[in-house]
């Protein structure tokens, strides 16, 4: 299918690879080409440039973006979109004035998800994770990791990876997925060790064997896996291929950044809890940061410093999260709009960590994340607006209005 869409009011993150990602104050830069055209074909980027320099096309469809941007689709590097059912009660429990750590101590938290989990076959969670890709899809994203870890069995793992492998084969996503059997220890192992022993000598081999994953992570946390323990799972799975994924440091000072540059991490996520050290342990490395503001707003606990990282030179993505008990929220959109908010990102710089710097933390810097003749193409046209900055201002307002992915026009887009 050949698509033409034309008097675009301004094409976003128009850039050819040079970089991998930008980082401090190439942050607050977004190239954006005004009154522009775009040809798509064969479900690439065809070309692309001024309205005044257009040559003549057959298309099969054509678009007219007049006062609408063209933005390239979003891309959510961490997420946990295979879930078996939602923890609203627990929703309330923290409006009660349970802490996190609290809740997880009666039972809930990841130990509940991963009982329920348990319980639901394989096809129930695929129906379920379905809908919430459609959803994900229709506020403009294209690429998303999705991680397991409510199964905490070997079975159950497995089954939640396969459901992730099967939404990236049945929908126009693209799906990177990681192993996080270190999740939480079971209430059922009295001695820690064993179920460290069952991630590495038994859930590893079973999901490099299926071809399964593609990181591996841990979360590094008081409570959960310390710093030593998270190192050793995680260079367990280099062992198999899969280079690490860190939870760090979202409650506590826990080590995990350190963790994650030892190891040589993708990225490290979450990062609520940052000091001198970690800074420092980031710079002059190949780990992304990746923020996650929509768990912090929902859990009422304190943003990542983005400013004092950006400030020092260093790159920042950002993610949703999605998850049922700390961010049951996939719309990347209003990430950015928080990051914007409360963690005083300019939306340039929210906009280059959503796209470009997501990229780099699912290893799709070639592919995803920016818009330049011979990609995928991969975008959303929005909704009559008059300036980028209009995007995450305008925080309540459903701003994506035409979604292509992989070349066509997504029929569930939202209207």
């Amino acid at each position: 299918m050949e698509i033409l869409i034309t008097d675009i009011k301004g094409l976003v993150q128009v850039r050819e690879m040079i970089d991998s990602w930008v980082a401090g104050k190439a942050m607050a830069a977004l190239p954006i080409l005004p009154d522009a055209y775009l040809h798509i074909s064969q479900g690439t980027i065809n070309d692309l440039g001024p309205m005044h320099q257009m040559p003549s096309f057959q298309a099969d469809l054509s678009i007219s973006a007049k006062d609408r941007f063209v933005f390239p689709s979003f891309v959510d590097s961490h997420t946990h979109l295979v879930y078996a059912t939602s923890r609203e009660g627990e929703f309330v429990d923290k409006i009660k004035g349970l802490s996190y750590q609290e809740i997880a101590r009666k039972g809930g938290g990841i130990l509940n998800s991963a009982r329920r989990l348990q319980h639901t076959s394989e096809e129930q969670l695929f129906e379920s994770a379905l809908i919430r890709a459609k959803e994900i899809m229709r506020y403009g994203t294209a690429a998303v990791e999705i991680k397991s870890g409510y199964g905490l069995t070997t079975k159950d793992e497995l089954k939640m990876l396969r459901v992730a492998r099967r939404i990236g084969r049945e929908t126009s996503l693209t799906v990177r997925t990681t192993f996080l059997g270190a999740h939480a220890i079971p209430t059922n192992y009295k001695d820690r060790k064993d179920y460290i022993r069952l991630v590495t000598e038994e859930m590893i081999p079973a999901v490099a064997e299926e071809g399964l994953a593609d990181y591996i992570d841990v979360f590094c946390e008081k409570g959960f896996f310390n710093a030593d323990e998270s190192e050793e799972i995680a260079e367990e799975g280099k062992k198999y291929g899969l280079r690490p994924k860190i939870h760090a440091n979202q409650l506590s000072i826990s080590g995990g950044v350190q963790v994650g540059v030892k190891t040589n991490a993708i990225s490290v996520d979450h990062l609520e809890s940052v000091g001198e050290e970690e800074l420092l342990a980031l710079c002059g490395t190949e780990t992304m940061p990746t923020l996650l503001p929509g768990a912090a707003f929902y859990l009422n606990m304190s943003y990542p410093p983005a400013r004092d990282m950006i400030d020092r030179g260093l790159p920042v993505a950002l993610a949703t999260d999605y998850n049922p008990g700390s961010a049951p929220c996939g719309r990347m959109a209003l990430i950015i709009s928080l990051a914007c908010i409360k963690m005083k990102m300019i939306p340039e710089e929210a906009i280059n960590a959503a796209t470009i710097n997501g990229a780099y933390a699912m290893g799709l810097s070639d592919s995803h994340g920016r818009i330049a003749k011979g990609l995928p193409a991969n975008l959303f046209i929005t909704t009559p607006m008059p300036s980028v900055a209009y995007f995450p201002y305008a925080f309540g307002s459903q701003l994506v209005d035409k979604v292509i992915l992989k070349g066509e026009l997504w029929e569930h887009a939202a209207k």
